[in-house]
């Protein structure tokens, strides 16, 4: 009889002993029961009999985890508090594929000699551009990093090794996918969210044959079964959408440069607009100057968010002159709030502390965080007055302005409300790629990953509500969005960013020098904020808020006794109600990230979520 200890996939359970009357191998995946349901697991070490009975391993699947999964799988448990089953359930495992004579090998099919692309395109570098190819991270938005990072992926499949590249999965575009797939041809393989299953089993498959050498996707792709991995691009390393949300709150970034550190492969994170912390934390070698010379002309607006007669004016003369254009809004739907003017009454989710948003098409107001959906009322729930009001400007609400502007305008509106899968968003490129579209209105989707030439004017509003949030980082996020966008304009002709927004005199300072603004905050946030300093937040929540509250209040006071660590502050949560749970937190701040871990162990219970380097605080 043997015994192993097994980390069940997707578990919060601690590793659990089971028995085989085989002998298998450490990183195999088994299927076991716990109770009377079957679980998937992976077997982590076997150990002595213990002194209680154990359960059969009912078979050995024919998958297995590599010691880099786990090694990983175990970092992250320590380090963003989640079970070991959880972190590796992020894991696609290896295949045991059989070989040609029907033996099983406990290794990927893969080429170990340099290939030659059949459909390869020869890439000719500027000298600045050939500097960077050895020693990059940054370059200015429209600097050519794509081409940089295609020529080092070249350089790591002439060496037999493969290459992956990570992108925010809302900059997967269409554009970018044909610009690889013309360079690599069939080597290259996309991995993303909105593939069929179909899609993915087949993305898999040509993964596990080693015929997939250049693999591109969102965050999870980071964690697929990719053997001889020579290189990892991390692209737009800002994004915050590299920055998981849900257990485990683990960051896509971070964990690239943890992987490089374990494969002892290089990685590149390479962005316009750096975070702070990158920044502070690695070499890097800086693009100077657009790869395109026309000139950009920022010209602000001091006005609170709305469509304005000069906003109306610009988009007219930009359509009468032929070309194209786009308008960020930060809000999508019609409105974001209803209120009552008669009694002030904000009318909000029943299971979130939010307004409900008016999605005026479907008649109906949603919650933009539970997705709870109710017919649009006619009068206010609370005084049944009939004097309903909308704030907040949404694309939507825009979107129907801006089509009354001038026979002929076409405008579209791009958001999730409308781009719901991969099809659409390929239409609506397309579209507009063909100038069947003259004008797309969206939220931070504009900022990602289009690249069309006849872009000339940009127009961003709302960009004051972003630098006013609670969140120390509000300035980073303003100017990073802003330049962001910014950059998909001017790219053959001379463009005009038109900015509603009454911080002329600090986006104007920084907006042609970013490094500046780095080093600027920097100082503004030494001693109290990262990267000098670590943050953790720890969040209660539970259908009984007074048992959350409890459970955080207990807690806080623990902390607040241990001398290496500083309670910054504890209570409700900005957001109180989601989903029908109360939610409660208490922000952690630390010299070290040992020290916060520490103290988190002393306090961890079921009801808290750990959330390490926290990227929001709602």
């Amino acid at each position: 009889m043997y015994f192993y200890q097994i980390a069940l996939l997707g578990s919060p359970l601690e590793l659990l002993t089971y028995h085989s009357d085989v002998p298998l191998e450490i990183g195999t995946q088994v299927s076991v029961t716990l109770g009377k349901r079957e679980m998937k697991g992976v077997i982590l070490k076997s150990t002595e009999q213990p002194a209680f009975k154990t359960q059969p391993i009912i078979e050995a699947l024919p998958f297995y985890f590599s010691s880099a999964q786990i090694k990983m799988a175990q970092f992250m448990a320590e380090y963003y508090g989640c079970s070991l089953g959880e972190a590796l359930n992020l894991c696609v495992p290896y295949a045991v594929i059989p070989d040609v004579i029907g033996n099983p090998v406990s290794s990927l099919i893969h080429s170990g000699s340099p290939i030659k692309l059949g459909m390869t395109v020869d890439i000719t570098l500027s000298s600045t551009q050939n500097d960077a190819l050895d020693f990059i991270r940054f370059g200015d938005t429209g600097a050519g990093k794509s081409e940089i990072y295609m020529k080092r992926m070249d350089e790591s499949l002439s060496e037999g090794k493969r290459a992956l590249l990570l992108l925010p999965e809302i900059s997967l575009t269409p554009q970018m996918e044909e610009r690889f797939r013309h360079h690599f041809g069939d080597v290259f393989v996309l991995w993303h969210s909105k593939m069929t299953p179909k899609q993915k089993r087949v993305t898999l498959e040509k993964i596990y044959d080693g015929s997939g050498r250049i693999v591109a996707g969102p965050r999870s792709a980071l964690f697929l079964p990719l053997k001889d991995l020579g290189i990892i691009v991390v692209d737009e390393e800002h994004d915050e959408s590299y920055k998981s949300s849900s257990r485990p709150r683990y960051n896509a970034r971070d964990m690239a440069v943890y992987s490089g550190k374990l494969l002892n492969i290089p990685v590149v994170l390479g962005s316009a607009t750096p975070s702070l912390s990158s920044y502070a934390k690695y070499p890097y070698f800086r693009l100077r100057g657009g790869y395109y010379t026309s000139k950009r002309t920022f010209v602000f607006e001091p006005s609170i968010e709305a469509l304005t007669p000069f906003i109306d004016e610009e988009i007219v003369k930009n359509y009468k002159q032929g070309h194209q254009g786009i308008v960020f809004i930060p809000t999508r739907a019609n409105f974001k709030y209803m209120m009552c003017d008669s009694c002030g009454y904000t009318i909000e989710c029943p299971f979130c502390s939010v307004g409900m948003s008016l999605h005026r098409n479907a008649k109906a107001l949603k919650c933009h965080y539970c997705n709870y959906t109710e017919v649009l009322p006619r009068v206010c729930p609370k005084c049944q007055s009939s004097k309903l009001t909308n704030s907040r400007l949404g694309t939507a609400e825009a979107v129907e302005h801006m089509q009354t502007l001038s026979d002929g305008l076409n405008v579209t509106q791009f958001d999730r409300d409308v781009i719901t899968t991969q099809n659409k968003l390929i239409k609506v490129l397309k579209a507009f790629n063909n100038r069947e579209i003259d004008l797309l209105v969206g939220t931070q989707m504009l900022s990602k990953g289009h690249d069309y030439h006849d872009i000339t004017l940009a127009v961003v509003m709302g960009i004051d509500n972003l630098l006013a949030q609670a969140d120390y980082r509000a300035r980073e996020k303003a100017l990073s969005l802003l330049i962001q966008i910014a950059g998909r304009s001017g790219r053959k002709e001379d463009s005009t960013v038109i900015v509603q927004s009454f911080n002329e005199s600090f986006f104007s300072e920084y907006l042609d020098d970013y490094e500046l603004f780095l080093k600027s905050e920097m100082r503004l946030r030494e001693g109290q904020y990262p990267p000098q300093k670590k943050l953790a937040r720890l969040l209660y929540s539970h259908a009984n808020g007074l048992k959350a509250k409890e459970m955080m209040e207990e807690a806080a006071k623990m902390l607040e006794a241990i001398s290496e660590i500083e309670v910054v502050g504890y209570g409700a949560s900005p957001i109180e109600r989601i989903g029908g749970k109360y939610r409660f937190q208490i922000l952690l701040r630390s010299d070290k990230s040992t020290q916060l871990i520490r103290a988190i162990k002393s306090v961890k219970s079921p009801l808290c979520e750990i959330d390490m380097d926290p990227t929001e605080f709602t």
